[in-house]
């Protein structure tokens, strides 16, 4: 490493001291003296490290010539046996005892350029701890003829370059070692601010371009307006004198409109006496309303009783008609369930009875014959089943009779429950006489005790209706019990 110097203005470096900054976990300081300095050691001690912390230290944006992916790659990322760090920093120290730094940092012997960045947070630099762009920082270092990318800054391969640089390349060494560096970034500075005002030049002249546009706007809106103006003063007097005209015309027209309200005001006179006797009558023709109003409610009333009384007879018709069908279906069934049974019962009376003719002949036989005794034997195992079978069947005969006797109990309650509604029916019957007798004694109309004398005989044939198929249930039972 060499002392970064100039002899026409001398700013030199004094000490580095390094914290969290790769692999300097712990705070380290490195002391450059006057005349030269060395750092010596093994690959991988961190060397390249202390070169690249001043590089850093004096601006350097560019992560990748930090040999990392990105900036915060230079804070300490830990070991398995050391935590990693949040925070790097890097405290470069500078002599300023010739007073050669910029006019806001001279005003200290030394000057103390810090570097300091956070995780997430970016870096901030600082000189005597006071906060300051990187820019200014590149401008320090730039007029002391040094930098980040400075050629005073030799490494690997760094003089193969130099030599085979190009001729612009070479300018820029020769404008370092001139110390007129930090001229150039201000020329470049100054120049990006000229640029800048140009380009606001541009835009004021494109600004005024459009003003002078509305400009001429303004001034035709401004006399339209005072033509509008003297418009509107000649319309307002047309108006008047238009106004005061019709006020004319409507004076004349009042006193004809008076003439004709006293001709008109007697012949309301006239009219509303007439209406006073009309009012007169109407009010005595209105007095004999309530009666007929109350006689034609009753009418009404006794109308829809009528009308409620038919539909609940036909209700009571039609489950009457279920009951009938679901009797005459059971009573079908019970039929045939008993013929199958006494066909069932004689099949197996007459084959009990051949089972014991058979036995006999066995038994007969057996007495005779000793040799047939096997066969005997066998045939008689096999009238056992058989008479064990028929008796199964028999006890199954058994229990479909006490089922027929169930069903046949079930139809009688059903007689019992139609009798009941035959009764019901009979009463809502006599109850249909007496409201008929009631609006007979009542003064109706012709059309309304027709209609309610066609009602009651309509009820009185759903009545016998009702009390037929009773009779019908009543001998379908009795043809069952028999």
């Amino acid at each position: 490493m060499t002392e970064t110097t100039n002899k026409q203005r001398l700013l030199k470096f004094n000490k580095l001291r390094l914290s969290g900054f790769k692999s300097f976990v712990e705070p380290a300081t490195l002391l450059i003296h006057s005349g030269l300095t060395g750092v010596v050691g093994p690959n991988g001690c961190g060397k390249s490290n202390l070169v690249e912390a001043l590089r850093w230290v004096m601006g350097e944006t560019s992560a990748k010539q930090m040999r990392g992916g990105g900036m915060e790659d230079v804070i300490f990322n830990g070991t398995e046996s050391r935590p990693p760090r949040n925070i790097a920093e890097i405290v470069l120290s500078l002599d300023n005892s010739a007073r050669v730094a910029p006019a806001q940092f001279n005003d200290s012997d030394e000057l103390d350029v810090s570097r300091r960045i956070e995780r997430e947070k970016g870096s901030l630099y600082r000189v005597n701890g006071k906060e300051v762009r990187a820019r200014d920082v590149q401008l320090l270092f730039a007029d002391a003829s040094t930098g980040a990318r400075s050629t005073a800054m030799v490494s690997q391969g760094r003089i193969g370059a130099v030599i085979a640089a190009k001729p612009a390349e070479r300018r820029a060494i020769l404008e370092e070692a001139a110390g007129i560096t930090g001229l150039h970034s201000r020329r470049h500075e100054a120049e990006l601010r000229l640029r800048g005002a140009e380009t606001n030049l541009e835009r004021l002249d494109d600004i005024l371009a459009t003003l002078d546009v509305q400009l001429q706007s303004l001034r035709k809106q401004a006399r339209q307006a005072t033509r509008y103006r003297n418009l509107s003063g000649h319309v307002r007097r047309a108006e008047a004198a238009y106004f005061h005209l019709r006020w004319i015309a409507a004076a004349a027209q009042l006193e004809t409109f008076g003439q004709h309200l006293e001709k008109t005001e007697g012949e309301v006179t006239k009219l509303t006496r007439v209406s006073g006797l009309a009012a007169t009558r109407q009010t005595e023709e209105a007095a004999g309303l309530p009666e007929l109003r109350q006689a034609e409610a009753e009418a009404a009333a006794g109308l829809q009783r009528l009308i409620l009384a038919r539909e609940s007879l036909d209700s009571e018709e039609q489950r009457i008609d279920a009951a009938r069908e679901e009797c005459r279906l059971r009573t079908s069934q019970v039929v045939s369930d008993t013929e199958r049974e006494k066909a069932l019962s004689k099949d197996a009376k007459s084959a009990i009875i051949a089972i014991e003719s058979e036995r006999d002949a066995i038994e007969t036989a057996s007495d005779n014959e000793a040799g047939e005794t096997a066969d005997a034997e066998a045939k008689l195992g096999a009238a056992t089943g058989a008479v064990n079978e028929l008796e199964t069947r028999l006890s199954e005969i058994t229990e479909r009779a006490a089922g027929d006797e169930a069903k046949r109990a079930s139809l009688s309650r059903a007689i019992e429950e139609l009798e009941d509604r035959r009764i019901r029916l009979a009463n809502r019957s006599g109850e249909i006489d007496n409201q008929l007798a009631n609006l007979d004694a009542q003064t109706a109309e012709p059309e309304a005790l027709e209609k309610a004398e066609e009602a009651l005989s309509a009820v009185r044939s759903e009545l016998e209706k009702a009390r037929n198929k009773a009779q019908a249930a009543e001998n379908t039972r009795a043809e069952t019990v028999d």
